[in-house]
């Protein structure tokens, strides 16, 4: 099951436990947000809305606020002796998709804990697999400059 979700001014689609980077929402890293905005809830029986789908919500756990990468706003005239630099960095919220809920239900209040992953068990015949030896570089031959000598 899929939706496709509006916020900060653009469109995402998603599923459950899926991980976005959107504009900056409130909320503190752990909390439960809701996207009322639901555009396209699919599935077996998909759901258009016209503009929204009525009753459908989506929920997701805030996992962290980051910053994207600096752009910089240079601006010069020529001859003027005017020169402008101003530096941009937006603001984002990595989101984890927890719920896709229809039919005007709520969203759970907190986050369900994820089930941490298991090493692998070992096979009692398998060997030990030893790290590879990192093959050596050749040794850098120093080139000699001939130019402007003549014999």
């Amino acid at each position: 099951m899929f939706a496709v979700i509006k916020t900060g001014g653009k469109q995402y689609r998603v599923a459950a436990e899926d991980v976005i980077r959107i504009d900056r929402v409130d909320g503190q890293p752990g909390e439960i947000v809701e996207f009322g905005e639901v555009l396209v809830v699919g599935g077996d029986t998909p759901l258009l809305g016209t503009p929204t789908v009525s009753g459908a919500t989506v929920a997701g756990e805030v996992l962290q606020h980051t910053r994207g990468d600096k752009v910089i706003a240079f601006k010069k005239r020529r001859r003027k002796n005017s020169r402008r630099k101003r530096g941009y960095r937006h603001e984002f919220s990595v989101v984890r998709i927890t719920e896709i809920l229809t039919d005007g239900a709520k969203p759970s209040k907190e986050a369900k804990p994820r089930p941490k992953r298991e090493p692998k068990p070992k096979v009692e015949g398998e060997a030990e697999a030893k790290p590879a030896k990192k093959a050596k570089k050749p040794a850098r031959v120093k080139k000699t400059a001939t130019k402007g000598k003549k014999k």
